[in-house]
């Protein structure tokens, strides 16, 4: 099968000339065999939009055919799951759909790239999606950076809004602050300030020069926190545990350490001294 050049976009999916075989060709698929894909990264869909395309199709039917691949004896959507949604609404029974053989990993892919180039993701499901590909394909920013066309840094700047606190992520995902503001968030380390920004914000509608200097101002004006008696036999105790696995392992180890989560990071040297590490992790 050809391979199409993801960064070049979705246009290339509908200027190919279908192929002879059923790889390309658009067909009438039973709107029943259909399913959304899980992995898909757009978790909201507009109610008004979404009742005014079904309205759109029952008057003009569906012009533009959604993708999908072929999964055990359904099909999965690769790209259109608004379409189809919209068309179970408007009551079809058929939709126009073109099917490709598509790995796991393009499909990721294109589904990103769908949603980000019409524009549908906030940007939690944004950020949600670059981590999807590098977690669960072992794919690095680099990489993923290069196959949607998005610099680095907007990727890394993208997937640090996930480690926002909770309210602070609901209101970015219903748009009553913007990923500027977020970002400036993210800059005051202490929660209780940040969610206290965060008030000032929707309270005073700031704009984001606004909320980044407020930011910088709460950062320097913040107290420095006194370490407890807890505090100083947890930092010895991961101290400890570092040592340890540096012995054992023969590197330099790092432990970091939260209430919530955590990680460990194993620093290696080239790929034998990767091998030697795995070995000792099996």
């Amino acid at each position: 099968m050809q391979k199409i050049g993801l960064g070049r976009g979705l246009n290339s999916l509908f200027d190919e000339k279908p192929s002879e075989d059923e790889y390309g060709n658009i067909v009438s698929l039973r709107i029943n065999l259909i399913e959304p894909n899980k992995d898909q990264p757009r978790k909201q869909f507009d109610k008004e939009k979404l009742e005014a395309l079904a309205e759109s199709i029952k008057e003009n039917g569906l012009i533009q055919p959604i993708i999908v691949v072929k999964n055990n004896n359904m099909y999965k959507i690769v790209a259109g799951e608004r379409r189809w949604r919209a068309a179970k609404k408007a009551g079809l029974s058929e939709i126009p759909a073109v099917i490709r053989d598509y790995s796991e990993q393009e499909v990721a892919q294109i589904a990103l790239i769908e949603n980000l180039q019409r524009e549908d993701l906030n940007p939690i499901e944004e950020a949600m999606g670059y981590k999807t590909l590098i977690d669960k394909f072992n794919m690095t920013q680099e990489s993923v950076s290069s196959r949607l066309g998005r610099s680095r840094s907007a990727i890394a700047n993208s997937i640090r809004l996930l480690s926002l606190d909770e309210p602070i992520r609901t209101k970015l995902i219903t748009g009553e602050i913007s990923s500027g503001h977020a970002r400036a968030l993210l800059s005051v380390d202490d929660p209780e300030l940040r969610l206290s920004l965060l008030e000032s914000i929707l309270e005073k509608s700031l704009n984001v020069r606004q909320t980044e200097a407020l930011a910088k101002h709460l950062h320097k004006s913040a107290p420095a926190k006194k370490k407890t008696a807890s505090d100083e036999q947890l930092l010895a105790e991961i101290e400890a545990t570092e040592n340890h696995l540096s012995s054992k392992f023969g590197t330099k180890v790092k432990l970091i350490h939260n209430a919530k989560r955590g990680k460990i990071e194993i620093e290696y040297f080239g790929n034998d001294d990767l091998e030697r590490i795995l070995q000792l992790l099996m």
